[in-house]
């Protein structure tokens, strides 16, 4: 590959799509971003298009539902990233049969960017969506297509601008709920970091079918540990109430939305069982990716907490 690869992203104008769009064409990839055309009469998706354009990004109008236009978008690139979200996880299949026509894939990175779906004690529904992430992988590599999963564990801006306090828009300060005893690690990522080390990993011979895990040593860190620093920032301590796993079991089956529950299982995988850090990443199946990119200035839980005292 002559230069830096070129890179098509699906699902560019979602949550973490637009950070790794924006990574992409910052760091010299030739970037490509599938987009439906229905986006433009978006207000929000509309600006993230244009400041795509401004970045030098070439968007193609399409999404993975039409073959023609996603196999023609493949043809004009070496690494494929699906961002898609969680509605369209199993629909990545199509993008898989895309891939596989156009024949010239050196890479494709499917849409995780979240807990590693083949290393979890999920409950419903998060069992369900894990499942479909372990399917496509499992699809993927039957298909022998040359991949690096990205378990870049939990957003820093899903959890940290409220410290997991449903329905809260900042850090508490009197009351305090913890799910679980507090006590497994886990880990919390800024979006920019999660795009840079997805960038870093795209043409890294280390990452090919691997899976690039992101455990950044100062962002592991326990329930109780991310408390105990949000109230050494503020100097108070606060009043705390634990909802123990059997409480949080029952909430989550009595809970009627469904985005809810969704969360809810979600937390218990990762701040309940631990299952972002529960296990060692084995070389045979993954490398971590603040240890392989030691360069990469990322921001610390300390630092990003700093910005709420």
């Amino acid at each position: 590959m002559a230069g830096k690869s070129k890179i098509l992203v699906i699902g560019g104008t979602g949550y973490i799509g637009k950070y790794i769009v924006e990574e992409s064409a910052k760091s010299g990839h030739p970037t490509f971003a599938l987009v439906r055309e229905s986006s433009l009469s978006h207000p929000q998706k509309s600006k993230i298009m244009e400041n795509f354009k401004n970045s030098g990004v070439t968007l193609i109008f399409g999404d993975i539902n039409n073959h023609g236009i996603l196999v023609g978008a493949i043809k004009k690139v070496d690494v494929v990233i699906s961002a898609v979200g969680a509605t369209q996880l199993a629909d990545q299949v199509k993008i898989i049969e895309a891939i596989k026509e156009a024949g010239n894939v050196e890479r494709f990175l499917p849409s995780e960017f979240g807990s590693d779906p083949d290393h979890t004690n999920a409950v419903e529904p998060a069992k369900s969506l894990f499942g479909i992430k372990s399917k496509i992988r499992r699809a993927i590599e039957s298909e022998g297509i040359p991949y690096t999963y990205v378990a870049s564990n939990g957003f820093a801006g899903y959890f940290l601008p409220n410290l997991g306090q449903m329905n809260a828009k900042t850090p508490p300060r009197d009351k305090m709920i913890i799910l679980g005893d507090g006590n497994p690690k886990a880990v919390f990522v800024k979006e920019e970091d999660i795009a840079t080390y997805t960038m870093k990993g795209v043409d890294d011979p280390r990452t090919l079918n691997k899976t690039l895990f992101m455990r950044p040593p100062a962002n592991t860190l326990s329930f109780n540990e991310l408390v105990s620093l949000w109230e050494k920032k503020i100097g108070k301590t606060l009043e705390k109430t634990y909802i123990l796993e059997d409480q949080l079991l029952e909430n989550i089956q009595a809970e009627t939305s469904r985005p809810l529950k969704v969360l809810l299982s979600i937390c218990h995988t990762v701040l309940v069982k631990g299952d972002a850090t529960n296990f060692e990443i084995e070389p045979s199946f993954g490398v971590e990716a603040s240890k392989l990119y030691p360069e990469v200035k990322y921001t610390t839980v300390n630092e990003y907490l700093s910005q709420f005292v």
